[in-house]
Formats: structure tokens, C-alpha cells, sequence
């Protein structure tokens, strides 16, 4: 990878963005590397937990909109596909997937990080959807997620001002779930992706698809997901450990199957 470093150790896949010189921001290259890699996730059983951030204390300063990058404008839509690509891999993980921000998480890096399901954050991290500022509508996935989170009239505010807001203003939003100093960043989520990546992997799958999916479900929609997801569980080895360890008063062992 040129853009990415992609780490594994315990069932977690730590993915850095890798461009620190650009505040990482992302150019075709990295694109297309994170769809890659997302790709290979998404199949992966070994693969438990994801940990997405950035190097040289930044997340993601945005799309990269240097001159330099001019390929990746060539035939506009076609391009902004291949980016929707990405963030459609990155909502569409089974794993559970924790952005770690320190520093700038602005335009498509703020969305990049709003795609996944827990967000947590440096306390002087910031963030921004700068779209307005250059000129530019709002993408990344971001009209959807942000009025799920903030609501729609404060996600509006967000958009159209494209302020810059700082990650106890996140965290007061919900945009963010947690906001730790930055020497405690790493062991934090450390704590978390290890939690996550021990949990039982079919289980936290199902309840993640279907929370995604809940504003689009009706009441009656929602509790057949359930019931459905309940009896495949109950199918499962790993339910059966769950039980088993309950009764026994000692912690489970999960191996997804």
C-alpha cells in the first residue's frame, strides 16, 4: 500500500491513513487502496474488529484537492463512484469499526469517520463538514449520516456554515461517542477494538445491520429482523459458548461460527 498502512494483531485491523504531509488527505491512490482493503475485510473471519485513522496527528483533512490529483476529476461522476465505493464498503462491514481522530477531520475525512459505527476522539481533535468553503455540496456519505446523529435542522447548520467545531462541541452533538485526552487516545481504543474483536462476531453483525437499517424499518419490520436474527444466533456454537459460560461463571470464547 502507498497511501495506507493496514496492521493486524488480535482480531483487530488497525487501517492509518498514511499521508501525513497532506494532513492525509485522500487522493485516488488511497481511494481506491481503502475500497481494496475494505473489500478484503468484509471476507475475512480472522478480521474482528476495524480501527480506522490517521498519521502524524491528523485523521483526514478531506478529499485532496491539489491540481497535482487532476486524474481522479477526469469524468467527474464516474470518479465520485469509485469514492462512493469506499464509503459504501466501510457502512457496509460487518465488524464493528471505531474511528480514532486526533486532530483535523474535515469534508470527506469528517464522513469518513461519521461512517463508522463508534467515533472516538482526541481533545484536540476538530471537525468540520468544509464542503461550503470550497465550493463544493456535501458528499462522503454525510447527507445521510449527519441528520441520523444531529438531527436535520443542526446538520443543516453544520453543512450550509461549515464551521469548524471542536471535539467537546462533537461529542455535546453526539457526533462523537467519546472524547479522551490525546496521550490516552491510543490506550482507549485499544480497550475498545479489543473488547469488540472478542465479542461474538455473527451476533454483533446482525445487531449492527439492523440498527443501520432501523429509521428505514417500520415497528413490525424491525421485530421480524429480530426474530430472524435471534433464531440464527440460537443456531449458533457461539450462542451455545455464551450459555454454557454463564452458567459455568466464567467468560466466553467466541470463534464466529
Amino acid at each position: 500500500m502507498e497511501t495506507l498502512q493496514v496492521d493486524r494483531a488480535d482480531g483487530v485491523v488497525t487501517i492509518t491513513l498514511d499521508r501525513p504531509h497532506r494532513k492525509n488527505a485522500v487522493n485516488g491512490q488511497m481511494w481506491a487502496e481503502l475500497a481494496e482493503v475494505a473489500g478484503a475485510i468484509i471476507h475475512s473471519s480472522d478480521d474482528r474488529c476495524v480501527v480506522l485513522t490517521g498519521a502524524g496527528g491528523a485523521f483526514c483533512s478531506g478529499a485532496d484537492l491539489d491540481p497535482g490529483d487532476a486524474g481522479e476529476r477526469s469524468h467527474q461522476l464516474a470518479a465520485m463512484r469509485r469514492i462512493n465505493q469506499t464509503f459504501q464498503a466501510l457502512h457496509d462491514l460487518p465488524q464493528p469499526t471505531i474511528a480514532k481522530v486526533d486532530g483535523v477531520a474535515a469534508g470527506a475525512g469528517m464522513n469518513m469517520a461519521l461512517c463508522c459505527d463508534l467515533v472516538v476522539a482526541s481533545d484536540r481533535a476538530r471537525f468540520s463538514e468544509i464542503f461550503a468553503r470550497r465550493g463544493l455540496s456535501i458528499d462522503g456519505a454525510g447527507s445521510w449520516v449527519l441528520p441520523r446523529l444531529v438531527g436535520l435542522h443542526k446538520a443543516k447548520e453544520l453543512a450550509l456554515f461549515a464551521d469548524i467545531i471542536s471535539a467537546q462541541d462533537a461529542l455535546d452533538l453526539g457526533i462523537v461517542n467519546r472524547v479522551v485526552p490525546v496521550d490516552e487516545l491510543d490506550a482507549f481504543v485499544d480497550d475498545w477494538a479489543r473488547h469488540l474483536a472478542a465479542g461474538p462476531p455473527i451476533a454483533l453483525a446482525m445487531t449492527k445491520r439492523m440498527l443501520n437499517r432501523s429509521f428505514e424499518q417500520s415497528f413490525e419490520q424491525a421485530l421480524d429482523d429480530e426474530a430472524r436474527s435471534q433464531t440464527i444466533n440460537f443456531s449458533t456454537a457461539d450462542t451455545a459458548e455464551a450459555i454454557g459460560a454463564f452458567l459455568a461463571k466464567r467468560e466466553p470464547r467466541f470463534e464466529g461460527r
